[in-house]
């Protein structure tokens, strides 16, 4: 799920918030970096969950329309073909998904009321209408059917990212990237799927590698950003430190840290990635501010033997 650009983004976040606090709590920022980290997670299975959470809806709107004091014929013999849905029959059954959902304590029993407003949407979409109007009971069908309301009707609703935004300020791009994972999540999911297997994308490509890398960039930046700052200023000439954006030092001691200390990332690929970084979260000019700065540096640090590379095609 998480890729390495993702994971220098938590860090940038993290850094940012520990060097602008008055207390000096390295550790409890580690920490809480960790835990944003792992909420990605939380919300990549939250909303999945709004799937069976429709399914439920469904069925008890089918009841409540029995119970009706004058049920017509449509009431007493309702179309069941949403409700019996194999694609989310297969998410509502999963151990694995289940017992995660009861281990995070997912749930949307405080937000019906979005939940109702996100299913009515569907519920009276063009999409729906054809849907229910095939009387086929294809998978395929199914599976395409709910990948597409999905994408269109819940992945990108303002209205929930505007609910979990609320949550966290720094959810804005893990909702995206929860979004984008579920889908594929939806579309890896075979009709042979069995309810013991487990077909979540995990939230580290290399758990272990990925850990280390986030908890080393963030504590090699932090116990170094003095020397850090100091090389910037001497290469920043016509800038006086107390002028250079936060973010874009903060960015620039990050690379600084990572061609450093990380001897299998070639010098280019830290570049680029500190470069677009810049972006996205820092003003238009940031670019080649940083770009330029960071050259300068790349170039002294390697002639003082300062920056090493290991590894296959990075030894020069």
């Amino acid at each position: 799920m998480l890729n390495r650009r993702y994971l220098r983004v938590k860090v940038m976040q993290a850094l940012y918030g520990w060097f602008l606090s008055p207390e000096n709590e390295l550790e409890r920022f580690e920490r809480e970096m960790f835990k944003s980290v792992g909420k990605i997670f939380v919300l990549y299975l939250s909303i999945l969950k709004i799937l069976p959470e429709f399914s439920r809806l469904a069925l008890l709107q089918m009841e409540q329309r029995k119970e009706k004091r004058l049920p017509t014929q449509e009431d007493l013999n309702p179309n069941t073909k949403f409700i019996d849905n194999r694609l989310v029959k297969i998410i509502e059954e999963n151990s694995y998904f289940n017992k995660l959902i009861h281990a995070q304590k997912i749930s949307w029993q405080n937000e019906q009321g979005l939940i109702r407003q996100l299913f009515r949407t569907v519920f009276e979409s063009n999409e729906y209408e054809k849907y229910m109007g095939n009387e086929s009971r294809d998978f395929g069908e199914d599976k395409d059917f709910i990948i597409a309301i999905f994408k269109k009707y819940i992945s990108g609703n303002e209205l929930l990212h505007d609910l979990l935004e609320e949550q966290n300020i720094h959810w804005y791009g893990d909702i995206i990237l929860a979004g984008i994972t579920a889908s594929k999540t939806l579309e890896r999911i075979g009709e042979k799927t069995l309810p013991e297997k487990n077909f979540l994308s995990g939230l580290y490509k290399n758990e272990n590698e990925d850990r280390k890398f986030i908890r080393n960039l963030f504590r090699e930046t932090a116990v170094n950003h003095s020397e850090y700052e100091q090389l910037i200023s001497e290469k920043a000439s016509n800038w006086e430190i107390e002028r250079i954006a936060v973010l874009d030092m903060l960015l620039m001691k990050m690379a600084l840290c990572e061609l450093v200390n990380f001897k299998t990332i070639p010098v280019k690929v830290t570049l680029n990635e500190y470069i677009e970084l810049s972006k996205i979260y820092s003003t238009p000019k940031s670019k080649l501010f940083i770009n330029g700065v960071l050259d300068k540096l790349a170039i002294e640090l390697k002639a003082s033997g300062k920056i090493v590379k290991e590894g296959r095609g990075l030894v020069e």
